[in-house]
């Protein structure tokens, strides 16, 4: 196709062009690169290859592919391929939508090795079975330094800052704080951990917040009817508590929080996802809700998955109701009635 416009459209030499590929056969990633090898100089797709259907051209392997074969593409490209780890794992909790572990390049199991001839070979040589360092995409070294409660700042620093985040003192005591609550939950405080520690800090300091959760009782069992109590905090720095019952923990803590707001929505989604391994993982939870046609995300983590759902729903119902607020305000330059 790329060649019979070349070949026809007269100028098309001063054209930039760009192909859009779509992942329906498998061929996204294969398509984008037969189309450079071709003369494309413009790729659109997505990092974790999201979107429609199957999936767009996944970015992080397009990039991979020319930077490691340059030989074969002779392409230069401008990209600090370290990041593309932290991108991925970006997208991905934004979105909800988990990266799967046998994906190439950010994958969990990319550069993992559990066959016995597999782990003999890397150990002679890395490159026998990994055709890029993992260092390459952003991957941080692994290093022997355990991370728990009878870990320091200066440790909990100097990992976080092997995987990316710049601290400075201020800061570094206000996560401190969080990462010593978490300790207390877990014996080992992974990277995984701490990559969902940091998103939750961003996550709260950039939402908008009117209520917040207090605390959170919830009681049930299979003879039982699960009953849930919240107390929220709310604009105006009071108590506000309230009870539901529900056709499960999570279902009675939504309709709990519903009842002290006075809102009504609907659950679109719900998602729940091990962060680490072990029974003491720490569980991330994303929800989607729908109101008056809108959808709204909320997301957030702990180790116990009740009180992350309802942190979850809350954030939702926290960006839904700034939402309308927004919409009752008057227009800029419009004459109030």
């Amino acid at each position: 196709m790329l060649r019979d416009i070349q070949l026809y459209v007269p100028g098309i030499e001063g054209v930039t062009l760009s192909v859009h590929c779509h992942n329906d056969l498998g061929l996204a990633v294969s398509n984008s690169l037969a189309a450079i090898e071709v003369g494309a100089r413009q790729v659109e797709g997505c990092i974790n290859g999201i979107g429609e259907r199957a999936g767009n051209a996944s970015l992080e392997e397009i990039i991979m592919a020319l930077d490691t074969r340059k030989d074969l593409f002779g392409v230069e490209l401008n990209i600090d391929t370290t990041q593309i780890y932290a991108a991925s794992r970006l997208v991905s909790r934004i979105t909800g939508m988990s990266v799967q572990a046998n994906k190439a390049i950010v994958g969990e199991n990319a550069f993992r090795h559990a066959s016995g001839i597999h782990q003999d070979g890397v150990l002679k040589d890395r490159s026998t079975y990994e055709v890029m360092s993992p260092e390459r995409v952003g991957l941080p070294p692994e290093v022997q330094l355990v991370l728990g409660k009878l870990s320091g700042r200066a440790g909990l620093q100097a990992r976080l800052e092997l995987l990316g985040y710049s601290l400075d003192r201020e800061e570094v005591t206000g996560v401190y704080q969080r990462f010593l609550e978490l300790a207390d939950k877990k014996n080992e405080v992974t990277d995984r951990d701490l990559e969902i520690l940091m998103d939750e800090e961003n996550r709260t300091a950039s939402e908008p917040i009117t209520f917040s959760l207090d605390t959170v009782h919830f009681t049930g069992g299979d003879k039982d009817i699960p009953t849930a109590t919240v107390r929220l905090i709310g604009p105006d720095g009071t108590f506000l508590t309230d009870a539901s019952t529900g056709n499960g923990p999570v279902d009675a803590v939504c309709r709990a929080i519903d009842r002290v707001i006075g809102c009504s929505t609907t659950l679109a989604d719900f998602q729940v996802q091990a962060v680490s391994e072990g029974l003491d993982s720490v569980g991330s939870v994303t929800m989607r809700i729908e109101n008056a046609g809108r959808v709204f995300s909320g997301r957030s983590a702990s180790t116990d998955i009740i009180v992350a759902s309802a942190q979850a729903y809350l954030s939702a119902v926290n960006r839904m109701l700034a939402a309308d607020e927004a919409e009752s305000l008057p227009a800029v330059g419009s004459t109030p009635d």
